[in-house]
């Protein structure tokens, strides 16, 4: 037999790729030289911090010392995501580790997304740096500008992408229209994700029209003054054509017939292949109509919906969901519901017609779960499957379900199956191989990566 070692080194890479884990890449880089020239620059590819890592604000300073130290480690760094930082620090510790920082992001001269929400740690300092990262092409920070940073200085950020605020401030949605106006015929993405806000509204949206020519992806979250005016405005200049719209929480005021009739006329949604809406009290009762007019010439394959709560639309309406599968069925490859219960006839529907589902995020009462096996073991395509109890029920009423339960729905589903969530618990799926046959397991969540369903923009 063949050993490893006497493998093509052409093949080590692809190898390598398959390694999801950053310490079993590193471990990688440990076996020799060759493995580590192979495997260095994928373990400094991406590099993230979250705030539930263990001791998170320590690994911000390591990382950042080890950037700033070795340059030729930095030049590796493409992605960059800090969502956590020391701020807790006396004013000489705090500046310290501010220095360490600069000189780590400018040593990182390929960086092309970076990534920076945590609130209060995003500083002009820091903006002046990344300026300086000649690559830079997707920028996802906190929007809460009052002591923090000038945002004027937002708008010296050219050529970008990708543009995702996250609780923007007053002034900083100020100065969107000189910014866009400065990088707006190159980006691609717009993503304005808030807790409530006022001052993203129609007004703003007609003010960026001529700016966003190109939009292919656009997201509101908690925007509640946003409305179809505004929305249509900002598209009616758009000659790309959208492939992924989101409306979480835009104004009660939204009319969807409108909308949609305005769309069909104008072929808005001819390239649309990701969609999310939220169900609230205020809907018209035509507005499940509305959205199956919309969407008819979209080629959709990612369709995710959710109520912003409470009891409204405590179950999502099967014929809704039929309607979608009888349009978008063939070409579906995600189907996601937040926060609304669902039957078990919907789910085996989508399973048994959505040909090529990959990813089904549910809602479903527990006593239900004996049904939920056989309706997945339809979706022969399925990659991933979460399922969450309904909104309505405290924490205390649901136990954590068992995995040994769990391992009984897994072992029911298809041979691609690859990841299990139950709320907030999400479990590796396993195959191993024996002379007589293959045995399912299921394994801790390796995968550095959030989840798709925690995300809090679905695209």
């Amino acid at each position: 037999m063949v050993a490893f070692l006497d493998l093509p080194l052409e093949l080590l890479p692809l190898i390598i790729q398959h390694l999801v884990r950053p310490s079993h890449i590193a471990a990688v880089c440990l076996v020799n030289r060759t493995f580590y020239d192979f495997a260095i620059s994928h373990l400094y590819k991406r590099v993230f911090v979250y705030a539930w890592h263990k001791e998170a604000k320590l690994r911000v300073i390591k990382l950042f010392t080890t950037l700033a130290e070795h340059p030729h480690l930095a030049q590796h760094v493409y992605q960059l995501e800090i969502r956590d930082f020391p701020k807790a620090l006396n004013a000489a510790d705090y500046e310290t580790v501010e220095n360490i920082c600069l000189v780590g992001i400018r040593n990182c001269r390929n960086l092309r997304v970076c990534t920076w929400t945590r609130d209060g740690s995003l500083t002009t300092n820091i903006l002046e740096a990344l300026q300086q990262c000649p690559a830079l092409q997707e920028l996802e920070i906190n929007g809460h500008n009052e002591g923090n940073y000038k945002p004027w200085l937002l708008t010296k950020f050219h050529s970008l992408r990708r543009i995702s605020l996250i609780m923007p401030s007053a002034s900083v949605i100020e100065t969107l229209p000189t910014w866009l106006q400065n990088t707006g015929i190159t980006v691609r993405h717009l993503s304005l994700i808030c807790k409530v806000s006022t001052v993203v509204n129609d007004g703003l949206l007609e003010s960026l029209v001529p700016f966003l020519p190109n939009l292919e992806h656009l997201y509101f979250v908690n925007c509640i003054k946003v409305t179809d005016r505004g929305l249509v405005a900002l598209l009616s200049q758009n000659v790309i054509g959208l492939r992924g719209l989101g409306l979480e929480g835009v104004s009660p005021q939204f009319d969807m017939r409108e909308f949609s009739q305005t769309c069909t006329r104008s072929g808005t949604m001819n390239r649309l292949q990701s969609i999310t809406l939220t169900i609230s009290a205020h809907l018209s009762p035509t507005w499940e109509v509305d959205v199956v007019e919309l969407l008819k010439p979209a080629p959709l394959e990612r369709f995710h919906v959710s109520t912003t709560g409470g009891t409204v639309g405590n179950t999502l309406n099967d014929a809704f969901c039929a309607q979608i599968v009888d349009i978008h069925g063939s070409r579906l490859r995600r189907f996601s519901v937040h926060r609304m219960r669902m039957s078990v006839a919907a789910i085996e529907d989508i399973c048994r017609r959505c040909v090529q589902l990959e990813q089904l995020f549910i809602v479903v009462d527990q006593h239900k779960l004996e049904a939920i096996g056989p309706a997945l073991a339809l979706a022969r395509n399925l990659r991933s499957v979460h399922i969450n109890r309904p909104l309505d029920l405290g924490s205390e009423d649901i136990p954590v379900l068992a995995r040994e339960r769990i391992l009984e729905i897994v072992k029911q589903c298809g041979p691609n199956l690859r990841q299990f969530g139950y709320n907030t618990r999400v479990l590796q799926v396993e195959r191993v191989v024996h002379s007589v046959g293959v045995d399912v397991r299921l394994g801790s969540y390796e995968n550095p990566e959030v989840p798709e369903q925690f995300l809090v923009v679905r695209t």
